[in-house]
């Protein structure tokens, strides 16, 4: 076994499973999803840390244990289909493919979107819509989304994306800003044409989505 194959396997047994990520179709997927292909170079020795790791103007890639319990919160099907608010590097976007029918993936940065392109079109994942879009505009997305993943914190979940879920999908996204010391994981699931409930999962902290503002957004619980 390689290092890096090592470090994938540490990433999985010492840092997913205890934060209680124990879904085995997540667990298959973070083992199958070459991580270190989704960095720069300088950064491979560390993509199986539990750090943020740079990824270009001003982002990081999400640690592995909040990808792994993104993942299981979302439970995701087969037949699902997903809309990924913010591409990143694209390793996200590959895991959510390969556990759903198909995902669709924006992205604001068009230099990201394609190195984005570039890592997935690589791991031979097809069954993937990558997108230039600003996800704060009221842009011209599908109905009835299975699942939607937001990849960076915002202030609240927008009306916009709460009308784009299917009924019986679910939503993950953190809540908060930079100036708070922590920020709340969430699971939103529709339950009705008019109904919605709330999950609080955990507390984490990540890199803001551009354009999201507390201004801007009004959560409704």
């Amino acid at each position: 076994m390689n290092p890096l194959q090592k470090a994938r396997e540490n990433m999985i047994e010492q840092q997913v499973r205890p934060w209680d990520v124990l879904d085995q179709r997540v667990l298959d997927v973070l083992a199958e999803v070459p991580r270190d292909q989704f960095v720069a170079e300088e950064h491979r020795g560390l993509a199986y840390s539990d750090y943020q790791l740079p990824i270009g103007f001003g982002q990081t890639l999400l640690k592995p244990t909040v990808d792994g319990r993104l993942l299981q919160t979302l439970a995701l099907k087969p037949t699902d289909s997903v809309l990924e608010i913010g591409t990143g590097s694209g390793y996200l976007t590959a895991c959510l493919a390969r556990l759903s029918r198909h995902c669709d993936s924006i992205e604001i940065h068009p230099e990201l979107h394609a190195k984005a392109k570039g890592h997935i079109d690589a791991l031979g994942v097809t069954n993937v819509s990558l997108m230039v879009q600003d996800a704060a505009d009221n842009w011209d997305a599908r109905d009835a989304y299975d699942a939607i993943a937001f990849g960076g914190a915002v202030a609240d979940v927008p009306e916009y994306y709460r009308q784009k879920m299917a009924i019986g999908g679910r939503l993950f996204a953190v809540l908060g800003d930079n100036s708070q010391p922590t920020m709340e994981a969430i699971q939103l699931t529709r339950l009705s044409e008019s109904e919605w409930i709330t999950d609080s999962l955990f507390e984490t902290q990540v890199d803001p989505l551009i354009n999201f503002s507390v201004s801007e957004q009004t959560f409704v619980f």
